[in-house]
């Protein structure tokens, strides 16, 4: 090996050891961040002291590791939790319409070990607000409860073939958006949109705005043509759904 090679290979090493160093850095970092959290928000709300680290983590990360704003989103969230959830969950016989709709299911896992969630947009029909929201958070909260150890995302199919006007809800994604985002930030792993039509676009550009910049880099609309090599980009055969040419049949989340 000539010298430059060598000098090549030295470098690139260096390199990767420093990155290393950097990466173990920061990971000492965000875990004293999550301690400081921690003693924060048990002292403002005792009953914090029942959330594990990594939910004190995905709020300190959705709040770019800023301690101040992670607390306060996080104690925005328990009181929420407290009031919209007294018994701790959401029941069946609080969605009876939403159920109807046979609009969302689950099946596999992409090749990070992400759950799969495919949702039918042609499906949604209107409801009252409250029980769309009720809907949201008891899908969020199967989701979570379905992870696989060790996995703390989910990836969506969020699929619009036949959407139309009588489907466009912006009141409803609005509301959906808000509980993702601001209740279970960091568990949108990614959000592929299919057979989008030019229709939904419309709907598109008023929800956008309200989209935080994290969520917005999960979002990716894809073309019919390349709809099963995308898919198979992120999810093998063997776990992706039939509906797409694969080998599951999908699940109904009441049903998960």
């Amino acid at each position: 090996m000539g010298s430059n090679e060598k000098d090549s290979v030295i470098g690139v090493e260096a390199n990767e050891g420093v990155e290393e160093q950097q990466g173990l850095e920061s990971n000492e970092i965000e875990k004293s961040k999550v301690g400081i959290m921690r003693a924060l928000v048990e002292r403002e709300d005792p009953s914090s002291k029942e959330v594990d680290d990594f939910m004190i983590r995905r709020f300190l990360r959705a709040r770019d590791q800023d301690i101040e704003k992670a607390s306060n989103l996080f104690l925005k969230y328990l009181s929420w939790r407290k009031a919209f959830m007294p018994n701790g969950s959401i029941s069946e016989s609080e969605i009876p319409r939403e159920l109807t709709h046979n609009k969302l299911f689950m099946q596999g896992v992409d090749k990070k070990g992400r759950p799969i969630v495919v949702v039918y947009g042609g499906r949604h029909k209107h409801t009252k607000l409250e029980e769309f929201k009720r809907f949201v958070v008891y899908t969020l909260e199967k989701i979570c409860a379905r992870m696989p150890a060790g996995q703390e995302k989910f990836l969506s199919i969020a699929d619009l073939e036949g959407w139309g006007y009588v489907n466009s809800d912006v009141r409803g994604y609005l509301a959906a958006l808000t509980i993702l985002q601001d209740c279970y930030p960091e568990r949108l792993g990614k959000l592929f949109i299919v057979h989008a039509p030019y229709l939904f676009m419309t709907a598109w550009k008023m929800v956008y705005p309200f989209i935080d910049d994290k969520t917005k880099k999960k979002i990716i609309f894809v073309e019919n043509k390349k709809l099963n090599s995308t898919l198979l980009g992120d999810i093998d055969e063997s776990q992706l759904p039939d509906a797409y040419s694969g080998k599951l049949p999908l699940v109904p989340i009441q049903d998960c």
